[in-house]
């Protein structure tokens, strides 16, 4: 399947060209803009802390935007299979500079590339900096996607306020650092075959929350009463920057409501019972799961509970679609080009979920140009069926159990459980990511009962 670029994600153009004009004429912007910079164009976070941002950098640095180059899985993604397969195959050789367009752009900017390894502690981990984001004026082209954001460094700062100066820099009200399409510049991504393998933004553009006037800042840098900086007036609505994301598991967990129902409340053994599961997307304003939809994992797991204590799984029902093969949990190998950058000739792949088989997973695969289901995005040039949530989508499964002979009599438990992995286990396994990376995180669940007679 296909993704094509929906006609909303242009309506902002007009005003975001705008706002890039701002920027000299010679201010390169996307892969043009490597090694334009110098590290020492740019302030380090830690200056921004000590001086007068105390607050907002403390949150930064528990936050992904202060890790995208050192978490543990970006740093084995990129060094283990983004930059050997970067130098083995011409076809994706744009990423081995161009991950760190969005991981560690001032490294980018820099020409630093690769970065050396986050255990050289070099500028590189500072990720996704203070001032990098607030010396952006706007982005060039279109559509916001591939970093091509437009850095302008220098004494003056951009940010949602009114004009003004402080101690140490010149203050200047940006609109575009308070828009969706800020956020789209690295959270909407083509691979090099074209693919768009990253669409948080757009698909936020096209869900009725963009519609009804909100953007991303609202959930992922909510407002509270406080300073902007030590020496400044107290705001009613200061701009958290806590950037909670994919990886808080406050904010995964709850993400999807699902209630389990049968379709009778009293069964002898032998006979057939269909349990209907509805699932309701009441959270996010993007699909669920965004992002690096090619690593995550989530998934329905149905499982009944006798009188006695004895465990029964349930499959889901299948429903018949094209590409449904792909969202049903099953005992098959994928990620066969993973073989590529770790030298493993014909290498057979790695079972493709690590859950139980039968269990409904809520994805869309991503493939190689051989078709085969790959988990390096950069390697992408064509996908599945996308059976994730929509915004405010709900979708219905069902699971249907012939009750064995031997079912005791008396209550009979049977629950339906939501469960969301940041990396699909047997990658995280092969490639020894730490064991969090893998954990399943429960979403949500909900039991019903049926009463087995004598």
């Amino acid at each position: 399947m296909k993704r094509t670029l929906p006609p909303i994600a242009l309506a902002a153009v007009p005003l975001l060209l705008l706002l890039a004009a701002f920027a000299p004429q010679d201010v390169k912007s996307g892969d043009e803009a490597l090694g334009t910079r110098k590290y020492s164009d740019y302030q380090t976070p830690r200056f921004c802390g000590v001086s007068c941002h105390g607050d907002f950098y403390q949150q930064w640095t528990q936050s992904m935007m202060s890790q995208a180059y050192t978490h543990h899985w970006d740093e084995i993604e990129y060094f283990k299979l983004a930059v050997p397969h970067a130098e083995k195959d011409p076809a994706v050789a744009e990423v081995k500079a161009g991950c760190n367009g969005c991981h560690a752009p001032i490294a980018f900017l820099a020409g630093d590339v690769p970065p050396p390894l986050p255990e050289k502690n070099s500028r590189a981990n500072e990720s996704v900096s203070c001032d990098l984001c607030h010396t952006v004026t706007g982005f060039s082209g279109d559509v916001p996607f591939n970093f091509n954001w437009i850095s302008v460094p220098g004494k003056t700062k951009y940010g949602p306020r009114g004009a003004g100066n402080s101690p140490e820099h010149n203050l200047q009200k940006s609109d575009f650092l308070a828009s969706s399409e800020f956020c789209g510049t690295c959270h909407n991504e083509k691979s090099p075959y074209g693919a768009w393998v990253k669409t948080t933004h757009l698909e936020f553009k096209e869900g009725p929350y963009a519609r009804e006037g909100f953007r991303c800042h609202d959930c992922h840098m909510t407002y509270a009463p406080g300073k902007t900086a030590a020496m400044g007036k107290t705001y009613p609505d200061a701009r958290q920057h806590l950037f909670h994301g994919a990886h808080d598991p406050g904010k995964v967990r709850g993400t999807v409501e699902l209630r389990i129902h049968p379709d009778v409340r009293e069964a002898e053994p032998g006979e057939k019972i269909k349990f209907t599961i509805v699932l309701f997307n009441q959270k996010t304003g993007h699909k669920f799961p965004t992002g690096s939809v090619e690593d995550r994992l989530l998934w329905m797991h149905v499982e009944a509970r006798d009188a006695r204590g004895k465990v029964y799984h349930l499959p889901v029902d299948r429903k018949g679609f094209p590409g449904e093969e792909t969202t049903i949990a099953a005992d098959v190998l994928a990620y066969q080009d993973m073989g590529v950058p770790l030298n493993i000739p014909n290498f057979a792949g790695l079972p493709r979920d690590g859950i139980p088989a039968g269990d409904r997973i809520f994805r869309m695969a991503y493939f190689d140009p051989q078709g085969r289901m790959t988990i390096q995005q950069w390697n992408t040039k064509s996908f599945g069926v996308d059976y994730r949530f929509g915004p405010r989508e709900s979708k219905v499964e069902t699971c249907s159990f012939k009750l064995p002979g031997t079912l005791p009599p008396g209550p009979l438990t049977v629950t339906a459980t939501l469960y969301y992995q940041k990396l699909v286990k047997p990658v995280a396994d092969f490639l020894n990511v730490p064991a969090e990376e893998a954990e399943p995180l429960e979403v949500n669940a909900h039991s019903t009962i049926v009463t087995i007679l004598d």
